[in-house]
């Protein structure tokens, strides 16, 4: 049995509706530190209203949101981040025509003293630090002064999430990060995902692609028509069942009443 207290982060019995639309009913999601908690779901599931709501952009209608066992109520994605919760949407909010290294610290760029009077951005620093954080990620650039648009898919991915980990994320929200990627790319972005879990940072993974949740995942909670059709341990369900149950059907009902039945033997 696992103490609240070993729950870095939790949504307990959430709902978000917009007027009449129910986005999330009593949605429930607990991460583990240190775990890669998939969050699954066909479009349409919920899953983006579930990150917005992790992130700070909406605030729930019902339920609780705790972080290390305290109720928060944030306000803004300011207000997640200053808890170490780093949410890295599809967009990944990089600028495709600066270099790689204004991106890496844009909004937080480090200073010098020009002549010892003139605040202005430390390109040296930024350059090495980025540099450095990418190549800890497997990523080798050319020039951290390149333009991100000459990056592919795959390291701008791993750019947005070595600057979330820089920053200081404890928790790392990750939205659809193989979603527009080919295999290789998919592959080195799976694999940064195990890079931050063995680092000790707690990681959500949304994604429909249940064959790339499988095999980093620790735990898995499947969303459907934004209700929690349960969330299960590794050991407790096979990468067949996780894709019978977002196909929807009766075949859930069944599924679900299955597995509780094993996990309460």
């Amino acid at each position: 049995m696992t103490a609240m207290t070993d729950y870095i982060l939790q949504l307990e019995n959430v709902s978000k509706f917009f007027g009449s639309v129910v986005s999330l009913q009593d949605v429930t999601l607990r991460l583990r530190r240190g775990e890669v908690h998939c969050l699954l779901g066909d479009n349409g599931a919920g899953k983006s209203t579930l990150i917005k709501t992790l992130a700070g952009v909406h605030q729930p209608n019902g339920g609780r949101y705790l972080v290390e066992g305290r109720e928060v109520q944030f306000r803004s994605p300011r207000d997640a981040l200053d808890q170490g919760i780093a949410t890295v949407f599809q967009d990944l909010a990089l600028v495709p025509l600066i270099s790689v290294a204004r991106n890496f610290f844009a909004g937080r760029e480090p200073v010098r003293k020009l002549f010892g009077l003139i605040p202005v951005m430390d390109m040296d620093l930024a350059a090495r630090v980025a540099a450095e954080k990418l190549a800890e990620m497997g990523i080798h650039l050319r020039s951290p002064h390149q333009a991100v648009g000459t990056m592919s898919g795959g390291e701008r991915q791993c750019l947005a999430i070595a600057r979330a980990i820089h920053f200081g994320a404890r928790v790392l929200i990750l939205d659809e990060p193989t979603a527009a990627l080919g295999v290789k790319q998919s592959c080195n972005v799976l694999r940064l995902i195990h890079t931050a879990r063995s680092r000790g940072i707690s990681v959500i993974f949304i994604t429909h692609n249940a064959h790339h949740a499988y095999p980093v995942g620790d735990s898995f909670t499947v969303l459907n028509r934004g209700q929690s059709m349960g969330t299960f341990a590794k050991e407790a369900i096979s990468k067949e069942s996780l894709l019978d149950m977002m196909a929807g059907g009766a075949e859930i009902q069944r599924l679900v009443a299955e597995l509780e039945g094993r996990a309460a033997a």
